[in-house]
C-alpha cells in the first residue's frame, strides 16, 4: 500500500472541490434556511483556501464540482431525497448554485453533476484519465454525502483517495466523523491540510516543479 507521501507527490494528484456553493454553504442558502448547521463550513473554508493556494503554486490540477439541478434531471426517485427538503437546491441559473467564497481560475476545471456522486453521468472520469490523475484529494461539502459518495466511486474506479479532513464540512460533527472513519477504514487515507501542504513543500524543495503550461490542457 502506498504511503500518504507517495500518493501526494509527482504530477498524478488533483484536488477535487465538491459542492462549495451558496445553497450548501452560505447562511442564506437553501439548506441553512431549512435548518442545516453550516458552522462547519466556516471552520473549513480557511483550510480549503490554503490548500487551493498551494495547489496553484505547484500546478496541481483543481477540479471544481458544481451541482446543478433542473427539470430535465429531476427524476421521480431523485426528488424524494431528504423528504423533499432539497427540491429547490442549486437550481440551474440561480444564486444558490453559484460558488461560495471560491472562484475557479482560467486553468481550473469545472465539472457539473446532478447526483450526489461527481462520477455519475458526468465527464469527471474522462477528465481525470486525460490528465493521467491517480490520486484524488477530496474536499468540500457535505463530507458524509457528496464528498463521500464521490470518494467511494473514485476508489472503486481505481483512484487513490486522500480526504482532507479539515477542508471538508458536514452539517453535524457526528456525520463528518463517521465519514473520516469510513474513508480511513475502507477507501483511502485521511489527513489535515497542513500535513498535505508540508509534503508538497518538502518535494518542491527537492526537485523543480513542472512548467505551468504542461500542468493540464484547458477544459471548458
Amino acid at each position: 500500500m502506498k504511503s500518504l507521501n507517495q500518493l501526494m507527490l509527482g504530477s498524478k494528484a488533483a484536488v477535487i472541490v465538491v459542492d462549495v456553493q451558496n445553497d450548501y454553504c452560505h447562511p442564506e442558502g437553501a439548506l441553512p434556511r431549512a435548518g442545516c448547521d453550516v458552522s462547519g463550513v466556516a471552520e473549513m473554508m480557511p483550510q480549503l483556501h490554503k490548500l487551493l493556494h498551494s495547489a496553484r503554486e505547484l500546478n496541481v490540477p483543481i477540479i471544481f464540482i458544481q451541482t446543478l439541478h433542473e427539470r430535465a434531471t429531476d427524476s421521480e426517485a431523485w426528488t424524494t431525497r431528504s423528504s423533499g427538503r432539497s427540491a429547490q437546491v442549486c437550481r440551474r441559473g440561480s444564486w444558490g448554485a453559484e460558488f461560495y467564497e471560491i472562484t475557479p481560475e482560467a486553468d481550473d476545471i469545472i465539472v457539473n453533476k446532478h447526483r450526489y456522486s461527481a462520477f455519475v453521468n458526468t465527464r469527471l472520469d474522462s477528465v481525470l484519465k486525460t490528465l493521467k490523475i491517480e490520486t484524488l484529494i477530496m474536499t468540500g461539502v457535505s463530507t458524509n454525502v457528496c464528498v463521500e459518495s464521490t470518494a467511494r466511486d473514485g476508489f472503486m474506479l481505481d483512484y487513490h483517495i486522500v480526504l482532507a479532513s479539515d477542508a471538508c464540512a458536514s452539517y453535524s460533527q457526528t456525520a463528518h466523523d463517521m465519514t473520516l472513519e469510513n474513508i480511513e477504514g475502507y477507501f483511502g487515507k485521511v489527513s489535515e491540510v497542513a500535513r498535505l501542504i508540508d509534503i508538497w513543500m518538502d518535494k518542491k524543495a527537492e526537485e523543480p516543479v513542472r512548467p505551468k503550461s504542461a500542468a493540464h490542457p484547458a477544459f471548458g
